[in-house]
């Protein structure tokens, strides 16, 4: 019996929708990487891209464990010269908390054109709407 490998999916995306209301961040983005990545379902073939899409909703409401909302710092340089600017996770949940949610499922994709094209495929709110109502996303209940 030969190896299993997918065809290459043509056509439309599969969208699933995830609420983040009362998860912790990191056990969320690292479920969140499993279905873009096409880790979570039978088929799975590593350089196959499995066409699924992700729309997590209630970024808001995501929590952090222990000291991280005032010892975890997220950076990024403007390009300038002493241009290196850091934020805290606490103001970061404040301010943007799609951006925090984003950097956690971001990292754990891979560093490849294909993770790319997986990253495109996310799409991150702070609140409960959304407004892709039009590709029927399909509700995603992972178990904590």
């Amino acid at each position: 019996m030969g190896t299993y490998f997918a065809k290459t999916r043509r056509g439309r995306v599969r969208w699933r929708l995830l609420d983040a209301e009362g998860w912790v961040l990191g056990r969320l983005a690292a479920r969140a990487s499993l279905v873009l990545t096409g880790k979570a379902f039978p088929d799975y073939t590593p350089h196959v891209d499995h066409r699924e899409g992700l729309i997590i909703i209630n970024a808001e409401k995501v929590r952090l464990t222990g000291k991280k909302l005032d010892q975890k710092f997220y950076r990024h340089y403007t390009g300038y010269p002493g241009g290196l600017r850091e934020t805290a996770a606490r103001k970061l949940l404040e301010t943007r908390p799609e951006r925090l949610v984003r950097e956690a499922v971001e990292g754990m994709l891979p560093k490849t054109r294909l993770g790319d094209r997986m990253a495109g495929r996310l799409k991150v709110y702070a609140g409960s709407t959304h407004p892709h109502a039009a590709q029927s996303p399909q509700p995603l209940s992972l178990e904590r």
